[in-house]
């Protein structure tokens, strides 16, 4: 006969707890609340896309009709190839690509050598300069445009890739360089001392030691530079006067008109500017994780 009670000589009878034993109450509840809550902030989320995506489906007179109906009426599934094969989106898509890319490239540049040189040596005006990468980031590129218009007018950089891909640059480069900055400040001092005893010079120890530990920030820096140039409107629009050289954020806009209004294209070049950022994301979300959670734990 096996025993259900045990008793310890120095205390009361103890009985011992059943193995596999499924647990009650809340803990038992949480299995299915936690997933249907997360479920229900995934729907959340994915809401606005699933109308964007049967909108596009939709034919552009079922779009504005009352009464609205969640199905479309009439599917229309030549709408995403009728996008793709436009030559004005074509060109509005190489804007966008070539803008965010060039301009996440000189962040890039010129962030990563500024913040390695701001975390690991102590010159006068570091906190000035510092202070001021800060305060650029208060300013929008809104209340800026005006000026930013004029500068490049007078450098004859209007209507031009360069002028867009320089002002994304330039209102980046604030961010970059702060995050860039602390992660190479959280590197110990003895890891640039052991390459430096092995040979490696300044290039090379940042090179081959730093950017390497410090890739989380990197990724980062990558991420928020390309959305933020991906999404960029109103210096876009300020500066680009040429309808084949707008970028997606400006020239999608031309499908709805006083003239003309194709909504069912409007939502779906929408749902295909998405995509970049997506594939983006699916890349690098690992190191993107690390990037924003490091320094959150001893």
């Amino acid at each position: 006969m096996s025993a259900t009670t045990a008793t310890d000589p120095s205390g009361p009878m103890v009985t011992p707890a059943r193995p596999g034993r499924r647990p009650t109450g809340w803990p038992a509840a949480r299995r299915f609340v936690l997933p249907l809550i997360g479920l229900f902030v995934a729907l959340a989320f994915l809401w606005p896309f699933l109308v964007m995506l049967l909108d596009a489906l939709r034919t552009s007179n079922d779009v504005v009709a009352t009464p609205t109906t969640f199905l479309p009426r009439h599917w229309q599934f030549s709408t995403f190839s009728d996008v793709l094969g436009d030559g004005r989106f074509r060109n509005w898509l190489k804007t966008s690509v070539l803008v965010a890319v060039c301009s996440t490239v000189i962040v890039l540049v010129v962030s990563v050598p500024a913040a390695y040189f701001t975390a690991r040596f102590r010159f006068p005006g570091r906190t000035a300069f510092l202070l001021l990468v800060l305060i650029t980031q208060m300013f929008s590129p809104t209340s800026l445009v005006v000026g930013i218009y004029r500068e490049f007018f007078d450098a004859n950089l209007v209507n031009t890739y360069l002028a867009i891909i320089l002002t994304n640059a330039a209102f980046n480069l604030a961010f970059a360089i702060w995050i860039l900055q602390g992660f190479f400040g959280s590197i110990p001092q003895e890891v640039e001392e052991a390459a430096h005893l092995d040979g490696c010079g300044r290039l090379a120890t940042l090179w081959r030691i730093m950017l390497p530990l410090t890739l989380p920030g990197v990724v980062t820096a990558v991420v928020f530079t390309f959305i933020a140039a991906w999404n960029e409107y109103v210096v876009a629009l300020t500066l680009m006067q040429d309808d084949s050289k707008k970028p997606l954020t400006v020239g999608i806009s031309s499908y709805v008109t006083g003239y003309e209004q194709h909504w069912d294209q409007l939502f779906a070049a929408s749902l295909i500017a998405i995509v970049p950022v997506v594939i983006l994301f699916a890349f690098i979300e690992k190191h993107l994780v690390g990037g924003l959670t490091a320094g959150s734990v001893k």
